[in-house]
């Protein structure tokens, strides 16, 4: 193996995080709104419904802006509850995802063994790229990585082959040197065997085993990672 590459929602950042840092999102346009009358959590958990239920229908489809996506979703709750979405919605998102996201502790150490290794440390996400880059540099490990390739470089949302191959030629590597860890066996998996990678389910609850078969390796913790490269390596 000479190339590493990672999800990062549910992969290197925690959902407890992220669903913190979205209820403080709906927190602060409802202060902004001046409606304190209405609850946070419901509304962020209709929130929620709304965005999951879009990204469901971009798997592998073509690039849209996420930030449009959010901002769609939210303008539906907006109007539900008769108040307006700040125009500003998207900084703030940012801004609470880089005050409140939440790595999962072996990420950093993880992260730098496998440098220390001599390994191509990548990333493949759906993702906006002032999101990402923004929220890497706040977490601290936007340094530990040596490309980042996102669906709006692809052009594609995963399983996409297009974003897996697009970091495949940034790393300059051949998919059967690679392995993609991910915490989704339909996208993440999926997507980097029909390339040709060796793919990673990252499972810390084991919530997903009706899916492992989907998968070649399922981990409960990050850094398991290293001790199956070194084992691919020396095989």
């Amino acid at each position: 193996m000479k190339a590493v590459f990672f999800d990062f929602v549910g992969t290197l950042i925690t959902k407890a995080g992220e669903n913190i840092t979205h209820q403080n999102i709906v927190k602060e346009i409802l202060r902004r709104a001046g409606r304190t009358d209405l609850d946070y959590v419901k509304l962020w958990e209709e929130y929620e419904a709304e965005s999951s239920a879009m990204f469901k229908e971009l798997a592998g489809k073509p690039y849209v802006k996420i930030k449009d996506v959010d901002t769609k979703a939210m303008q539906k709750i907006a109007k539900r509850y008769g108040f307006t979405l700040p125009e500003d919605f998207w900084k703030i998102s940012i801004a609470m995802h880089e005050r409140y996201g939440e790595l999962f502790p072996e990420v950093i150490e993880t992260l730098k063994t496998l440098r220390r290794l001599g390994l191509h440390v990548g990333i493949i996400t759906d993702s906006d790229n002032d999101y990402i880059e923004a929220h890497l540099k706040a977490l601290g490990i936007y340094d530990l990585f040596d490309s980042i390739t996102t669906s709006e470089d692809a052009g594609f949302y995963k399983p996409h082959e297009r974003p897996f191959r697009l970091a495949l030629e940034k790393a300059d590597v051949e998919a059967s040197e690679a392995l993609y860890v991910g915490d989704n066996p339909l996208k993440d998996c999926v997507g980097a065997k029909n390339v040709g990678m060796m793919s990673v389910l990252f499972d810390p609850e084991a919530s997903k085993r009706e899916f492992w078969k989907n998968c070649d390796f399922v981990i409960s913790n990050l850094s398991e990672i290293i001790d199956i490269v070194k084992g691919l390596n020396d095989g």
